[in-house]
């Protein structure tokens, strides 16, 4: 007996479906990962120059903490 494999094409309805859900997802992703880094940065910039010493940071440099692992400075 003989084993046929057949490649399905990357074309259709499937593979659209496929694509639109990956690029949403990472969307998704992209957007909650903003949030959450929002939301710090607003934390950070309620609190007082003498707190942000205390923790190393001026107020300038809130973003660039926030992001540190994004960036490498």
């Amino acid at each position: 007996m003989t084993a046929l494999a057949t490649a399905k094409p990357n074309t259709g309805i499937r593979t659209t479906f496929e694509r639109i859900w990956t690029a949403l997802a990472q969307g998704f992703a992209a957007y909650v990962e903003a949030r959450s880094r929002t939301a710090q940065i607003e934390r950070l910039n309620a609190k007082s120059d003498a707190e942000l010493a205390k923790l190393g940071i001026k107020r300038d440099e809130i973003p660039r903490y926030v992001f540190r692992d994004l960036f490498y400075c």
